[in-house]
């Protein structure tokens, strides 16, 4: 049997890596954007808050559309999109030029996750798609490590605002490829019939629950505990990666008093580690089917596991040591990717093909109303108290939480 599957995850994995760069930059140049045009703690909390209610908003728009016209046109205009805005940062001199570009750029982003879910349930098995989805969400660990690297040469050698240019430039090379390579199973050229078959082993559980997905409209889905549980898991844990994202090299700034340069090696080494959790989580869950476990012990136990593993991030406020804080840092990126790699599975297992990007979204923007709230809340305890104690103690246990929600509200066939 030809692996043509795979190629889709390659382009789905290229695809958010370049959404993480883009999404990236800002975080990386947070101290020498600051001193350029004069940002405070509490305008950069407002400008990652802009970011995610562009995400949420964004969110709630892109799973429709995705569902009603497809993947193929609907990754193209969302990355048209964010490409544009990451390129029009490099023209911001004020704060609410930069709070505009990022509100452009969370629209387009917010389509990624959505539109490439549903790739996956199309092209992939149930059994295989935890790993999948794991490895193509490895992307935005690979974009991490990339943009530090890319960033700090462009800055120091031309400026930040071409650093902006070049990184919003990517997405439209990747649309190239997608219109060139990219199909649905039905129309994709070289796909062999033992593939295709194999692709659709789920086929005759799969139409039932489409036709009953088909008959509901959308906003069925808020009758379910299932979604529930999903949205306030979502609500709760989402934030502490944007947080990582957005605020470590501040905090590694600020603590250990490290240059844009000297930063480049701990964070490359923070995102290199957890580029192997949504792999390794996502192998953990589809193993463990393959194995004969339910999809529902699969997953569960899966994300207990990363949740489990977030909890050290309590002790940052007491290290002393650079390279201890790293490594507990990088241990929470690597648990939060695992757990990314099941709870976006957690969507395809309970939710017919035409819902699951507008479940996707859905929960999407739950995650980013927590983002934006946690954002702003943020940025103030930073600006009031100067520390970032409060702010890792709420991170240790937010997925523990999160866990225990899904357990008590979803409920798998």
């Amino acid at each position: 049997m030809k692996q043509y599957r795979w190629r889709i995850v390659a382009l789905l994995f290229f695809a958010t890596t370049i959404n993480y760069i883009d999404r990236q930059v800002l975080g990386l140049l947070k101290p020498v954007i600051s001193e350029d045009i004069s940002l405070s703690e509490a305008e950069y909390g407002y400008i990652v808050s802009a970011f995610q209610a562009a995400y949420a908003i964004g969110m709630l728009l892109a799973g429709r559309f995705i569902d009603k016209f497809g993947t193929r046109i609907s990754y193209t205009i969302a990355i048209a999109v964010w490409s544009l805005a990451g390129c029009l940062h490099a023209a911001a001199a004020n704060f609410f030029h930069l709070a505009a570009a990022r509100f452009m750029l969370g629209v387009g982003e917010s389509a990624n996750f959505p539109a490439a879910i549903k790739t996956i349930t199309e092209w992939f098995p149930k059994k295989e798609r935890a790993f999948a989805t794991g490895l193509f969400n490895s992307g935005s660990n690979i974009g991490a490590i990339v943009a530090p690297l890319i960033v700090t040469y462009i800055t120091v050698e031309y400026g930040w605002r071409e650093a902006f240019i070049v990184t919003g430039l990517l997405g439209f090379i990747w649309i190239i490829a997608w219109l060139a390579f990219y199909q649905i199973p039905a129309k994709a050229k070289g796909l062999s019939k033992e593939e295709f078959d194999y692709i659709h082993q789920d086929k005759k559980e799969e139409e039932e629950e489409d036709k009953d997905g088909k008959k509901q409209p959308w906003w069925h889905l808020f009758k379910r505990r299932t979604t529930l549980g999903i949205c306030l898991a979502r609500f709760v844990c989402d934030w502490p990666w944007w947080f990582f994202l957005f605020w470590t090299p501040d905090f590694l700034s600020k603590t250990f008093n490290m240059d844009l340069s000297a930063m480049q090696v701990p964070i490359v080494i923070i995102y290199i580690v957890s580029d192997f959790g949504g792999i390794v989580g996502g192998y953990i869950s589809s193993k463990m089917m393959r194995m004969g476990r339910t999809a529902a012990f699969s997953r569960f136990a899966g994300l207990l596991i990363c949740a489990l593993m977030v909890l050290p991030v309590s002790l940052i406020p007491s290290v002393g040591t650079l390279w201890m804080v790293i490594a507990i840092i990088s241990l929470a990126c690597f648990a939060h990717q695992g757990w990314a790699a099941n709870i976006y599975t957690v969507v395809s297992d309970n939710y017919p093909k035409s819902q699951v990007a507008t479940m996707t979204a859905l929960a999407g923007f739950s995650g980013s109303i927590g983002g934006i709230i946690a954002a702003s809340a943020v940025g103030l305890i930073l600006q009031i108290t100067n520390s970032y104690y409060a702010v890792f103690m709420v991170a240790a246990t937010t997925y523990v939480i999160a866990w225990i929600l899904l357990r008590l509200l979803v409920r798998y066939k």
